[in-house]
């Protein structure tokens, strides 16, 4: 009894190679190697190019299992192979990013300048003053990259100044009526 996510096969592209022992997953590609231990709860059967899950026991939780495992598999092998971006925009006169090395400085109103330095298998870049670019082959690193960046200066909403995604939609208040 499988999700309907896992039921999917997941096919593996040319130039990645994953090895499956027992319920630790080894992916290595072009951009980096990822590596991951499962639930016991699922298993993970490799044949040729092809990755196909079964269900060791038939519970609830083995079949929400199945899915997310799936879906870690998935975004593991897309990451290796062609690796994950965020976009970010600033908003707001005077707010501005540039990148030194691995440190990403930023200019955001605050009496000082904030730094910060990007983590191991993490690259950013500043194409332009107002945007960021963070690039890495971790899906859960690269947005938790973008979201800690974004904390520094949230959007605020009455002018909609601050850091946000490039395809966030921020809804502006109305300000006070005399």
């Amino acid at each position: 009894m499988l999700s309907r996510q896992a039921k999917l096969p997941l096919s593996i592209p040319s130039g990645v190679e994953v090895t499956v022992d027992g319920s630790s997953v080894k992916v290595k590609g072009s951009l980096g190697l990822m590596e991951f231990t499962f639930n016991d709860a699922v298993a993970i059967i490799k044949t040729d190019n092809v990755i196909t899950l079964e269900t060791r026991e038939e519970t609830k939780f083995a079949k929400a299992l199945s899915g997310t495992i799936r879906a870690v598999l998935s975004n593991m092998i897309t990451g290796v192979s062609k690796g994950f971006e965020k976009k970010l925009t600033i908003f707001g006169v005077g707010y501005r990013a540039a990148v030194q090395g691995d440190n990403l400085n930023l200019t955001l109103g605050y009496s000082h300048p904030v730094v910060f330095k990007a983590p191991k298998g993490i690259k950013i870049e500043a194409p332009t003053q107002t945007e960021v670019l963070i690039k890495g082959y971790d899906k859960q690193m690269v947005g938790q990259v973008a979201a800690e960046i974004r904390a520094f200066r949230p959007v605020e909403p009455y002018k909609g100044k601050g850091i946000r995604y490039a395809n966030e939609q921020v809804i502006l208040k109305e300000t006070k009526k005399k």
